[in-house]
């Protein structure tokens, strides 16, 4: 039985393991105010921490008394006492009309405001229909004295939220990782951490993640553009990470301006931004703004130095377009065609790609829907090692699926030799025994490349016997140059003949389907390095009467 079936504190179990993490691993970031917190909750009985815990790891910061009931913690209302004490935890907060409303039933309002409101009304026209007479904030008795109850706002939030951000590195990991892991629905790597295994170094940058993030969250909410942007830091951090982070923020800041036609201020941005995208879109813009020598120019800098195949994919279709424009004659690039295969099929009732399967499918050569799934799981198991390789900053809490730089430039670089002595394993039949070992091994383990909803051992066993170690290798050698932008765009299906020792991978595209850009690149590749691929375009037959 599992922690989380077997102890019904699971849950704040959970939260000690946070608060000793942080302070084992953290402690020279922490501000008094998280350290006495630290202090002080150790020091409170066991059923206010579980309510505290309870509190945190629920949304909103407003909770009903009468909504606290959990058996392990008896009376909320006593259990809260030490919680308001410390500071943590206000019974006497003011609510607004429109908090008030989020924490009532419509019959409960009813019953609040008597001859004031109307049962015929939907509850948000009713809350549009008071706004106007009650503007004031007022605590929850002075609304409701004729409601049995309370409510507790939560008023650490923020420091909980930096407390999950130390041990987590990142915003988007919360407590149920805990219970994931608790129930066995995700089992992770063990990996050895070190004093310098942490995502800050420095106070400075964990505020500095999150004034990022704040500032993220007000563009996605349509805050003004010239708001949001006067608070984003103008010169570059010198943490990489932090100014990847601030540069993937201006680069959707530039974009909006040029969708609202404010040109010069998103060529302003996208000028001065490094970050993957920006440059190309600086481009956009000056042909936009009547400028195609100066985009021109820009263009055959990009070109020179490219900073990905994505990139140089889309210089490539703008430059004829810009050259148009300036009356430079252009040449005409041969496109590379992928065998084709046409087929008509009787509607199935299932997608295009399990129809496909089914039609070509034989028992000597099965056909697999694998999309990116299987050679990023062959790469995945060939380069476990590699991949959890316990370098500063990768890893830092017990739940990593990947390394925290698994999307950085430098990922590759940063292990080359690692990643150099798996790839090494391809040029003899040793790979064959470190997969399979690493398959054993590993099975069920949450690993950012390997799908083990995918992998059987049957797939495994064909997978290894009709595709050559050096098809392979060169597969793995184009994820490595460009993880973020490589791991995808891999064909749907692939075809296997395992007496024959060869396979076929299929892309497929329904009736008005077109290949997208990184399928593109990916058939390009193939083509260049001689591995066999197929673009297989499906009509759905008529139906006769």
């Amino acid at each position: 039985m599992r922690q989380a079936l077997e102890n019904p504190f699971y849950y704040l179990e959970n939260f000690r393991q946070v608060l000793a993490w942080v302070s084992r691993h953290h402690s020279d970031l922490l501000d008094e105010t998280e350290l006495v917190f630290i202090e002080r909750f150790a020091l409170l009985p066991q059923p206010s921490q579980a309510l505290l815990v309870r509190m945190v790891m629920r949304k909103g910061m407003l909770f009903r008394a009468s909504k606290l009931r959990y058996p392990e913690i008896g009376c909320s209302r006593r259990a809260v006492e030490p919680l308001i004490d410390q500071g943590w935890v206000d019974a006497s907060s003011a609510l607004t009309l429109e908090q008030l409303f989020a924490l009532l039933t419509k019959g409960e309002l009813l019953q609040v405001f008597g001859s004031s409101a109307s049962a015929s009304l939907r509850k948000a026209e009713l809350l549009d229909k008071l706004r106007v007479d009650h503007p004031m904030a007022k605590p929850f008795q002075a609304w409701c004295s004729q409601i049995e109850d309370a409510v507790f706002a939560l008023c650490i939030d923020e420091l909980c939220e930096r407390l999950r951000l130390l041990f987590f590195g990142n915003i988007h990991q919360d407590w149920s990782e805990f219970v994931l892991a608790d129930l066995g629905i995700y089992r992770y790597e063990q990996v050895v951490f070190s004093p310098s295994s942490r995502a800050f170094n420095c106070r400075t940058e964990l505020d500095a993640y999150l004034h990022l993030h704040r500032c993220r969250e007000r563009f996605d909410t349509g805050e003004p553009l010239s708001d949001v942007l006067a608070d984003v830091p103008d010169e570059p951090y010198a943490n990489a990470w932090l100014e990847s982070r601030r540069g993937k923020l201006l680069l959707s800041i530039g974009q909006q301006f040029e969708r609202i036609g404010d040109l010069t201020e998103a060529l302003r941005l996208h000028a001065s931004n490094s970050y993957p995208g920006a440059r190309e879109r600086a481009i956009r813009v000056l042909e936009r703004c009547g400028q195609p020598a100066a985009a021109l120019e820009l263009l055959d800098q990009a070109r020179a130095a490219p900073q990905s195949e994505h990139e140089l994919q889309q210089l490539q279709r703008i430059k004829p377009r810009l050259q148009r424009s300036l009356g430079i004659p252009t040449l005409r690039s041969l496109n590379r065609k992928p065998e084709q295969l046409d087929l008509v099929l009787p509607q199935a009732g299932c997608s295009v790609e399990h129809a496909v399967r089914e039609h070509l499918s034989t028992p000597d050569a099965p056909v697999y829907y694998v999309e990116n799934a299987l050679v990023g799981s062959l790469f995945g198991l060939l380069c476990w090692d590699a991949i959890f390789a316990p370098l500063p900053g990768a890893f830092f809490h017990p739940f990593h699926w990947a390394p925290a730089d698994l999307n950085r430039a430098d990922f590759q670089q940063r292990r080359a030799d690692l990643f150099a002595a798996c790839l090494a394993c391809l040029d003899s039949d040793e790979y064959r025994d470190c997969i399979w070992r690493t398959f054993q091994a590993k099975l069920g383990i949450h690993n950012a490349f390997v799908a083990w909803g995918l992998l059987d051992e049957e797939l495994l066993t064909h997978a290894l016997t009709c595709i050559p170690a050096a098809h392979l290798k060169l597969m793995f050698q184009r994820i490595l140059a460009d993880v973020s932008g490589n791991r995808t765009g891999l064909p749907d299906l692939i075809q296997l003949w395992p007496e024959e020792r060869r396979y076929r991978m299929i892309e497929v595209k329904g009736p008005g389907d077109r290949l997208q850009d990184n399928q593109k690149r990916w058939i390009d590749y193939a083509h260049q390095h001689g591995l066999p691929i197929a673009v297989c375009h499906v009509q759905w037959a008529e139906v006769v009467a």
